[in-house]
C-alpha cells in the first residue's frame, strides 16, 4: 500500500496549514486575469529534547513527528528509534515546538553538536559550530538493494502523480523510497529537501520497514547532506533529479553508496559505486 501524506487531511492537523489559498495577478500573453492560487506554507518548527531547544527549521508544517525521528537519526542524536522515549507536538502562536524525551546521556552529548541556531528552509548545515560539525563521516553503506535502469526509470515516471502538495503549490521537494519490482511505497514532500528525506527515514523506521531494501528519489539536487543522511539510514542507492555537488560524490565515494544524478526519464548518470544500477549490455557502448 502506498504511503503518502495527502495534503487536504494533514493542512489543519495541527494549526498550521501546508498550503494556503490566495488571490494572485496572473499575465498570460500580455494579459491579466485575478485567480486564486494555492501558495506553500513554511513554518518554524522548534526541535526540544529533554525540555532543552536544540534547533528551529523552516518546513513545511505536516508528518512532524516523522521528521523529529527522521533529524533525530540522521544527525546523530540518536542511533535507535527505541531511544526516542515520546514525542510531543505542540502549535505555538509563532510557530510549531516538537518536544523529545531521549535518554539523558544521549541529550548530555548534543552538546558538542554546536547547534541551537534557526536552520532556514535550504540549509543543510545550519549550526554547526566547526569543520568537524560540519563534515560527518557515516559508517560505509554494507548491501543495498540491486536495481535496475527500468526500476529506476518506472519509479521516476510514477513520482510526479504522488506530489499531491507539489501539485497544488509547485513549490515543495519530494523524497520517495521504491521497493525493486513493487515501485515507490513511501513518500514525504517538504519545502526542504532534507526536511524532506528526514520525513521520509522518519516515516520507514516509524513503521518498521527496513530502509535498506530499497532505494530513494529525490526531487532535488544531491548535495551534502543528502547523501550523509541517506548513507546513515543504510540505504544504498540515492537517485536525484539533478546535480551532485563534488562533497556529494566525494561522500558517496567513500561509504560506497551508489549516486545518481541527472536521473530523467530518458537519461541519468552514475557518479559512485555503480554496481548497485543494472544496465542491460545492450545499453552499455
Amino acid at each position: 500500500m502506498l504511503d503518502l501524506a495527502t495534503p487536504e487531511s494533514s493542512a489543519w492537523e495541527l494549526g498550521w496549514p501546508s498550503y494556503r489559498q490566495s488571490p494572485v495577478e496572473r499575465w498570460e500573453d500580455g494579459r491579466a486575469t485575478i485567480q486564486q492560487d494555492y501558495i506553500a506554507e513554511e513554518v518554524p518548527v522548534s526541535l526540544v529534547y529533554n525540555g532543552v531547544p536544540h534547533v528551529v527549521m523552516l518546513a513545511t508544517p505536516t508528518n512532524l513527528e516523522e521528521f523529529a525521528l527522521g533529524f533525530s537519526i540522521t544527525e546523530g542524536i540518536v542511533d535507535h528509534p527505541a531511544e526516542i522515549l515520546s514525542t510531543r507536538v505542540y502549535n505555538r502562536k509563532d510557530g510549531i515546538e516538537v518536544r523529545l524525551k531521549i535518554p539523558e546521556q544521549r541529550r548530555q552529548g548534543m552538546a558538542d553538536k554546536g547547534r541551537n541556531l534557526t536552520g532556514r528552509t535550504g540549509c543543510g548545515l545550519c549550526g554547526a559550530s566547526t569543520l568537524q560539525q560540519a563534515v560527518r563521516h557515516p559508517a560505509p553503506v554494507s548491501g543495498g538493494a540491486s536495481v535496475t535502469s527500468a526500476e529506476l526509470l518506472s519509479a521516476l515516471d510514477e513520482l510526479t502523480q504522488h506530489q499531491q502538495l507539489n501539485r497544488l503549490t509547485g513549490a515543495v521537494h519530494a523524497a520517495a523510497w521504491v521497493l525493486p519490482g513493487r515501485g515507490i511505497q513511501t513518500i514525504r514532500e517538504d519545502v526542504g529537501r532534507h526536511n524532506a528525506l528526514d520525513k521520509l527515514i522518519g516515516a520507514l523506521l516509524r513503521i518498521g520497514r527496513k530502509p535498506a531494501d530499497g532505494f530513494v528519489i529525490v526531487t532535488s539536487r544531491a548535495s551534502y547532506e543528502m547523501v550523509q543522511k541517506t548513507a546513515v539510514a543504510g540505504i544504498g542507492l540515492l537517485a536525484a533529479i539533478s546535480a551532485p555537488t563534488g562533497l556529494a560524490i566525494r561522500l558517496a565515494e567513500e561509504t560506497g553508496l551508489t549516486l545518481v544524478g541527472f536521473a530523467r526519464e530518458d537519461r541519468h548518470v552514475v557518479y559512485s559505486h555503480s554496481h548497485r544500477l543494472i544496465h542491460r549490455e545492450t545499453d552499455l557502448v
